[in-house]
């Protein structure tokens, strides 16, 4: 029995509410997707060089990126080669079986929230501007108030106009108290919230933060000073910094992700709007590149569909369209 039908029946048995939101999220990737692996294998009834060719561009079409495709196909041959595989129709499990393997590497993926012993966890948000960071924030408060959790906001994006607004209204709409001016710089605002959060016993605090790629050097000095301050007030916070990519802008988010993890350590990351692409395979390209776990996806627009992120559920949710070619 292969990975996706593991899945299948793991998933047949006990269809959740999270599973669902898999499903419907990744619709427009596994569309794309699927529809043109199942031309692919009534075009070729059996695996040739050129099946591969065709599967190489299809994969990259995907915005799995070029290098993650071109190991994953040598992968593909090799295993072809080694078990003798000559119908097309086989290979499903073994592209499955594959790209379970290539996100995973061998790494043993966290992809919870790595909370503090005792006292608050501090989870730091970084990314340009425009990614969806503070609607992150906002979901993942609500997501955390709902699991009877205490959350403090800490508004330390000072520049985008409009970013301290947002972060108060998620405040108001999740139930979370918001640390925020507009007259302090960033450290001095953080400063001030994580001292709060140690004198009222928050679980948990989330940390927005300005996104100005374009200077990294002033960016870099603005992120190193915000972590001495957190350090220095709970040693070994930030216990995550979790960095914001907005899954449209494909190959330029997998950009963003090499810049970020030059200037700061970066813990996990998010992948907002996964719903909205039809290139749903920068989540295998990411973790690829960059070797930090995908640890929530953004699955659509509602408070409840950011979701954390699952490599079985993804995979499921990519290729459930075509189970009726295996049954």
């Amino acid at each position: 029995m292969g990975l996706f039908d593991k899945f299948k029946n793991i998933f047949s048995k006990s269809k959740s509410e999270e599973l669902e939101t898999y499903e419907k999220g990744l619709q427009k990737t596994r569309h794309e997707f699927t529809s043109k692996l199942k031309l692919l294998n009534s075009k070729y009834k059996k695996v040739t060089n050129e099946y591969f060719d065709e599967l190489e561009e299809i994969l990259i079409m995907a915005d799995i990126g070029v290098n993650t495709v071109m190991d994953f196909v040598d992968r593909l041959k090799r295993r072809v080669k080694k078990e003798n595989i000559v119908d097309s129709k086989d290979l499903l499990d073994i592209i499955v079986d594959e790209m379970f393997i290539i996100y995973v590497n061998n790494d043993v993926i966290v992809n919870k929230i790595n909370y503090a012993p005792s006292g608050p966890t501090v989870i730091l948000f970084v990314g340009v501007n425009g990614v969806g960071k503070t609607t992150t924030i906002g979901k993942l408060a609500y997501k955390l108030v709902n699991e009877n959790k205490k959350v403090l906001l800490i508004a330390g994006d000072t520049f985008r106009a409009g970013a301290i607004e947002q972060i108060i209204e998620w405040g108001e709409k999740t139930n979370s108290k918001v640390i925020s001016s507009k007259d302090k710089d960033p450290s001095s605002v953080i400063f001030d919230g994580i001292n709060l959060a140690l004198e009222e016993n928050y679980d948990v605090v989330l940390v927005d933060t300005a996104g100005r790629l374009q200077n990294k050097d002033n960016l870099m000095k603005e992120l190193e000073k915000i972590n001495r301050v957190i350090g220095k007030i709970i040693p070994g916070a930030p216990h995550e910094t979790l960095l914001v990519i907005d899954a449209t802008t494909g190959q330029n988010g997998i950009s963003q992700a090499k810049s970020f993890k030059e200037i700061t350590d970066i813990s996990g990351i998010v992948l907002t709007k996964l719903d909205g692409t039809a290139k749903g395979g920068i989540v295998l390209a990411i973790k690829e590149t960059v070797g930090v776990p995908v640890k929530y996806v953004g699955l659509g627009e509602k408070k409840e569909d950011l979701q954390v992120f699952d490599i079985e559920k993804y995979i499921y949710g990519l290729f459930k369209n075509m189970e009726d070619e295996n049954d």
